[in-house]
């Protein structure tokens, strides 16, 4: 009488190692949107070091230097012209190579969006050692040219984040954020629990960027250095994290 051979391993050990590896994989749109609430909050950090170190420059919020602009053209206001102005520029040329580099890759994670997140780390890391050089509180045309270089990698940030496609997280502005989370979100045709409906990633983006500019106006107590360096720490741990996230292209 033959006797039939089960051959290869039997019970849990015979599931292939790639379920196991998905089982403890975080859910990639999940920490997409977190990784997207990180961003927003480097907005809120190098947005404090612009104004507060960098004559009343906003790197990432770009509706309040139109303003400022506006007003300092008026005359007699004490606000500046030339810093607003460039960082709109610089801003909008951050946007355009971006987006130059991105036209034609597929929607959400790539290599390139790994590769400009990466590059913009080093870009603030490299402004966090520049800013010693002024002695630690950077004045004139070198305040300009270091609000100019934040604000262009800001705009490559925006760039991504709209490839990216996260909703509702643009990570430079919370305007139509707020908007939509006071006329959808707290209204939200009796969908789900009230608290669930208050806190959402729309408030969670709003949090966010008063966070980074509470930590930015702390760390700039202690060195203007220390709170762009944290910037380009996050950047960089976005970028890492990030490229897990992506399908293989």
């Amino acid at each position: 009488m033959s006797t039939n051979t089960v051959k290869g391993p039997v019970g849990p050990s015979a599931q292939p190692s790639s379920g196991r590896a998905r089982r403890f994989s975080p859910d990639a749109a999940s920490l997409q949107l977190w990784l997207m609430m990180a961003l927003t909050f480097v907005t809120g950090v190098v947005d404090a070091v612009g104004y507060l170190g960098l004559d009343k420059v906003f790197t990432g919020n770009m509706t309040g230097n139109i303003v400022i602009l506006a007003m300092g053209l008026v005359g007699g206001t004490g606000l500046p012209v030339a810093g607003p102005l460039l960082a709109l520029f610089a801003f909008a040329g951050g946007a355009l190579l971006a987006g130059l580099l991105l036209r034609g890759t597929p929607d959400g994670w790539s290599r390139r969006t790994t590769a400009l997140l990466a590059a913009g780390a080093v870009v603030l890391a490299g402004i966090a050692a520049a800013v010693p050089l002024a002695g630690g509180h950077p004045k004139g045309p070198f305040a300009v040219a270091l609000a100019a270089l934040i604000a262009a990698q800001m705009g490559s940030q925006a760039c991504i984040a709209r490839k990216v496609g996260v909703k509702d997280m643009t990570t430079v502005v919370v305007t139509s954020t707020l908007t939509s989370l006071a006329g959808e979100s707290f209204l939200g045709a009796g969908e789900g629990r009230f608290f669930h409906r208050l806190w959402n990633r729309r408030a969670g983006a709003i949090a966010a960027i008063l966070a980074g500019a509470a930590a930015g106006a702390l760390l700039m107590q202690a060195h203007m250095s220390i709170a762009i360096a944290l910037g380009a720490a996050l950047t960089a741990a976005v970028a890492v994290l990030g490229h897990r996230t992506r399908h293989s292209r």
